[in-house]
């Protein structure tokens, strides 16, 4: 981001974590009815150029990275040869070269990891955090504005939000591009602006005029809420990608056609030959936790069987998170975390089926 917008976006109030522009629980109630826009301080960008850069990464990720077109993004995930996940993407075009999102907490170290397997290839891994101004969008569904088909607000009259006509219709995962860079579609309600810093001051202020600027403890609620899973340094080697529901198609994060890469084998053993153990669910508790936490069940004893994966604020009070955890444990309704005696998670419905 530009300082001119760093500077705009302290003035109207965001704190210097970017947790919040106000108070959170009223940002959390926006988001829950309303349209907000969200400025993503804690993602970070990967570019990837060169004539080798898509079978590069397509080599080396989960999901078909050859079959990325102009208008379309993937989600995919790097791992170990044991089949952990190290990071997990989400993966556009820009021209020629390819982006990669990630937590920018494991960017560095991710750069690092990747460029280990250029070697003679035509490739040119850069940190590309600085050449985009990432915004997070989300508007309920249930109306369509009249100019931009975007879903908006219930209130009268139903606002623009400025995102163009390109971004109408676009399908989960299209990209468009917009004025001063590119629109991507998360899920139903969610988009993702990839801005020119030049041109992210002006856009965040046209669609700071319609829709509630709110801090990322209410845009990672949101990600909870669509069940979209991240890694993060704490979590990293901690799960196969079906345990982050990875190869559903509401995540769509790996391909089984594709041929190999690092830690296929055990992907695939796990698809075709095991079955998948533990899953990753939405949950309710009372106090706050972290990533990578433990979670425990009356009949694991003092063995952890699970972890939780993502956690934020919610609008219903305490706090949501997304738990990886055993399959048995949940159908016998009784997980904790941190300690067999912890905070009780009470499990609450994904917007996508597990099977």
């Amino acid at each position: 981001m530009t300082q001119e917008l760093i500077s705009l976006l302290a003035a109207q109030g965001l704190t210097e974590d970017g947790s919040r522009f106000g108070v959170v629980a009223d940002e959390l109630a926006a988001a829950r009815d309303g349209a907000v826009v969200a400025p993503l301080a804690d993602m970070g960008l990967i570019r990837a150029s060169g004539v080798d850069a898509p079978g590069f990464l397509h080599n080396l990720l989960t999901n078909d990275i050859n079959g990325i077109g102009p208008g379309g993004a993937r989600f995919a995930g790097f791992c170990t040869a044991k089949g952990r996940l190290l990071a997990l993407f989400l993966i556009w075009r820009d021209g020629d070269d390819f982006l990669l999102m990630l937590p920018r907490d494991i960017l560095p170290a991710m750069l690092k990891k990747l460029s280990m397997y250029v070697l003679r290839s035509k490739v040119k891994l850069t940190d590309a955090t600085g050449e985009r101004a990432l915004i997070g969008f989300s508007a309920p569904i249930a109306v369509t504005c009249p100019r931009s088909g975007i879903p908006g607000m219930q209130s009268q009259p139903a606002p623009s939000f400025s995102l163009g006509e390109a971004v109408a219709g676009l399908p989960r995962f299209g990209v468009a591009p917009v004025e001063g860079g590119q629109a991507i579609r998360l899920d139903d309600t969610r988009w993702l602006l990839a801005l020119d810093p030049t041109a992210a001051t002006s856009r965040w202020q046209a669609l700071a005029a319609t829709a509630r600027p709110v801090g990322l403890a209410a845009w990672q609620w949101l990600e909870i809420a669509a069940g979209q899973p991240r890694v993060v340094a704490a979590t990293q080697e901690a799960f196969i990608p079906q345990m982050l529901n990875m190869e559903l198609p509401a995540v769509a994060g790996v391909s089984f056609t594709k041929g190999c890469y690092p830690g296929q084998e055990i992907v695939a053993r796990t698809q075709y030959l095991g079955k998948v153990k533990r899953r990753t669910f939405r949950a309710r508790l009372a106090t706050a936790t972290v990533p990578g936490a433990s979670v425990y069940a009356p009949e694991t004893g003092e063995q952890h069987c699970g972890a939780i994966v993502s956690v934020a604020p919610s609008p219903a009070g305490g706090f949501e998170c997304l738990v990886c955890v055993q399959i048995g444990a949940v159908e016998a309704g009784e997980v904790h975390v941190g300690a067999p005696g912890g905070d009780r998670l009470e499990f609450l419905a994904l917007p996508y089926e597990m099977s």
